[in-house]
């Protein structure tokens, strides 16, 4: 089968990595694709914008294409997969319609609150004097969330409330973020650790895979900026049988059913951000697509051929398939340009990543390119490193002794992904 990929980032190196494992793929187009995926077997990458609709359309149609597989969640808010079959071709992802779980939070939110999903208090505003009166009608600090995609950066906890009220003229006056702040959230502000529980969908049922955690903040410690995630790990030790159990019966499946009630079935990967408060777990957020870089610690422990469980979702028979995963542990480290979430330098050569390898470590790309046969760095998040181990402590000193191996200038990454993974499993 031929396959096209959609993205650029990490998530789309290791979904490309994992769907070349594959005996039925014959050969995988990347658009745009990045350093890695330009050396994968069977894959090569082709210089069509993952935004481009009407671009990657056509691409499928005249490559013959059997199935698309749309990584990043802005071309599925934009239509990619309604494109798609209207061309007569398959494609795994969400409709833009079902897509909204994650393109408007405002439809999110009142999708969930509609539909009993547990998730935080919140009120909606369009206008900016009366949602600075809500603010300061509070006692407690919010979160300031805009409606729409903001490339990660619509989502501020503020510390004070003359940051509040900063925050929303940036996106109500000031227009910062453009449409995606045509609303904004008011939202209660949740405490506890937070997982990230994904499932394959196919429109009626839902499938779940090992529970990851994220780690956005940019230092250890979680301190400093928030980035696009330093670093998964996968299973969560807080994610037991029961609480998995129950985000499927409150969440996933009233999520399913819901959006298929609507008209909208969803089909594809759905992510529900949990947050495990002291009063039960609460969703902070839907995702429609994988997560970043949680899917370079999940689909390591996949033993399934990931292009079957794809197909079984679009052809809605995820039910009658068997799902296998590794008893092991998964652990990947994002190594960051310098400066990282601010401003960095690109075009800066990377080397070790062959002595990474020949550790036993999958090396994922995210900002890279190759230039005049050199590797290079393209962006702010530049690889992931990512090893399993019989045990996350196993899985985390491999991933590090591999990163050790990697150099470019400024380049900097957590030392305490996973680290604390065991404590945290003692929380609320």
């Amino acid at each position: 089968m031929r396959v096209l990929l959609v993205g650029s980032g990490g998530r789309e190196h290791a979904l490309a990595w994992k769907l070349s494992q594959s005996l039925q793929v014959s050969a995988i187009y990347v658009a745009p694709g990045n350093g890695g995926t330009a050396t994968l077997a069977k894959t090569q990458n082709v210089a069509t914008a993952a935004e481009d609709v009407d671009g990657l359309a056509e691409l499928a149609a005249r490559q013959r294409i059997d199935l698309t597989v749309v990584g990043p969640e802005a071309p599925l808010v934009a239509g990619l997969v309604d494109a798609l079959h209207a061309a007569g071709l398959a494609a795994f992802g969400p409709t833009q319609a079902a897509a909204q779980i994650e393109g408007s939070k405002v439809f999110a939110k009142r999708f969930m609150q509609e539909t009993g999903i547990p998730t935080g208090r919140a009120e909606i505003f369009r206008d900016a004097a009366a949602a600075a009166a809500y603010v300061e009608s509070l006692d407690d600090l919010p979160v300031i969330k805009a409606s729409g995609l903001a490339a990660g950066k619509g989502v501020i906890l503020p510390e004070s409330k003359a940051e509040a009220l900063a925050a929303l003229r940036a996106i109500l006056v000031e227009r910062q973020f453009g449409e995606a702040g045509d609303a904004v959230l008011i939202e209660e502000r949740l405490s506890g650790p937070e997982v990230s529980v994904l499932a394959f969908c196919d429109g009626e049922s839902a499938r779940i895979m090992p529970a990851a955690q994220d780690h956005k903040r940019v230092m250890d410690g979680d301190r400093g900026p928030n980035t696009g995630g330093m670093g998964a790990f996968a299973p969560s030790p807080l994610a037991t049988p029961a609480l998995i159990e129950q985000v499927e019966r409150e969440v996933l499946l009233p999520a399913v059913r819901g959006l298929a009630a609507r008209g909208a079935p969803y089909v594809g990967v759905l992510y529900a951000g949990m947050i495990l408060t002291a009063g039960g777990p609460k969703t902070l957020e839907f995702n429609c697509r994988f997560g970043d870089p949680e899917t370079q610690a999940i689909l390591p422990l996949l033993e399934s051929d990931l292009l079957e469980v794809m197909l079984a979702c679009v052809e809605g028979r995820l039910a009658r398939i068997q799902l296998r995963w590794s008893d092991a542990a998964a652990l990947a480290i994002v190594l960051a340009s310098g400066g990282y979430p601010g401003k960095y330098a690109t075009g800066l050569p990377i080397r070790g990543v062959e002595r990474a390898e020949a550790q036993g470590c999958a090396i994922f790309h995210a900002g890279t390119a190759v230039r005049e046969g050199v590797l290079q760095t393209a962006g702010g998040r530049v690889l992931a490193v990512s090893t399993t181990g019989a045990d996350l402590s196993e899985a985390a000193e491999r991933a590090y002794a591999g990163a050790a191996e990697i150099e470019f200038e400024g380049c900097h990454y957590r030392r305490d992904i996973g680290r604390t993974a065991q404590h945290e499993a003692g929380a609320p």
